[in-house]
């Protein structure tokens, strides 16, 4: 049985078949709404459902308290519906010539930056434009039908070539492809197939200073963007905050440093929360959203772009929407989980 879902306040409609979430359902009818992980994991994708019954799925509990399902929160990646549904939800307005489309995809160059960090350069096909916004990923699809989501750490370009910064986690069937642990390697010119331009995290047009936000391999999104900026000549001012334990995580570390002399405005700020003795480090310590706050205690004025491990993005969005008076919907994030990017 299909049910007919309406989305408040565009009014838009679509059909969700029987089996379906509400998001992919959208997705299928061209309505995008904000999404990140796809199953469960993370926020990006909370709405409130105004009317009708759906079925939560598993995962929502965990994600949205107690109070805001008994306001009818949940996630539209995890509900199906078992009515005909109202929902309110902001939709994300992509250009029509944003297409998502399976490829198949070429690894051209791989360099390994850190202990656990391999950068990837993937070649799309030559024959089609490869359209997409800086700050959107890309899944592999592997053999068994599973995949895994990386972000694209570079602005779109003519040669259809692809970055992507890749974190090792022990056990993970593609990851220990990747850096060659267990049965096999991942060599140049292999082929993976690949599904593209997926999320709704990029960045927007704005003359609103910009506060991006990473932690670890998060950075791959930010780098896309702040290097659109360069391209366009975008001058608005930027505020970059990248954290990690350790200053080897910050596996970029100097390029970031660059940025400062190649876009006006720009300022980059390292934070380290668990350096070691040996490690020397000098700059800032602890949590990397904290550093904001101490630096800019009001952001009402400002977009925040975060990118890396749920517990930084989730803290993020609470502190600063709390705290520093900064309008929710200026809060853009994608949340790296587990399950979705890192294995």
């Amino acid at each position: 049985m299909s049910f007919k879902v309406t989305v408040l306040p565009s009014q838009h409609e679509f059909t969700v078949e029987d089996g379906q979430s509400v998001l992919d359902a959208a997705l299928a009818a061209g309505i995008v709404l904000p999404y990140s992980c796809r199953n469960g994991a993370c926020s990006t994708c909370k709405g409130r459902v105004v009317e009708g019954s759906y079925e939560g799925g598993p995962n929502t509990a965990q994600i949205v308290s107690e109070e805001e399902r008994e306001q009818g929160y949940t996630l539209f990646c995890q509900a199906k519906p078992l009515s005909d549904l109202t929902i309110e939800a902001h939709e994300v307005r992509m250009a029509s010539d944003i297409q998502i489309r399976k490829m198949p995809s070429r690894i051209v160059e791989m360099e390994k930056l850190a202990d656990d960090v391999m950068v990837l350069k993937v070649q799309l096909p030559a024959s089609d434009p490869f359209r997409f916004y800086p700050g959107q990923y890309l899944d592999f699809i592997l053999r068994d039908g599973k995949r895994r989501s990386y972000s694209m750490a570079t602005p779109p370009n003519e040669a259809n070539l692809v970055e992507l910064h890749i974190r090792h986690t022990p056990g993970g069937a593609f990851t220990d492809h990747v850096f060659g642990v267990g049965a096999t390697q991942m060599k140049l010119r292999e082929i993976q197939r690949v599904e593209a331009p997926l999320g709704s995290f990029f960045l927007r047009k704005s003359d609103k200073p910009a506060v991006f936000l990473a932690s670890g391999t998060g950075f791959a999104p930010i780098k896309a963007m702040i290097e659109h900026m360069i391209a366009v000549g975008d001058k608005r001012p930027v505020h970059l905050y990248w954290g990690g334990r350790r200053p080897v995580d910050l596996y970029m570390d100097g390029l970031a440093r660059e940025w400062e002399n190649q876009l006006p405005g720009f300022r980059y700020f390292p934070v380290v929360s668990e350096a070691l003795p040996e490690d020397n480090w000098q700059g800032r310590s602890g949590f990397v959203h904290r550093a904001v706050m101490e630096d800019i205690p009001d952001l009402s004025g400002h977009q925040v772009y975060a990118c890396g491990a749920p517990v930084m993005v989730d803290s993020a969005r609470q502190d600063f929407t709390t705290h520093c008076n900064l309008p929710e919907e200026e809060f853009y994030a994608d949340a790296f989980t587990t399950a979705a990017h890192s294995v």
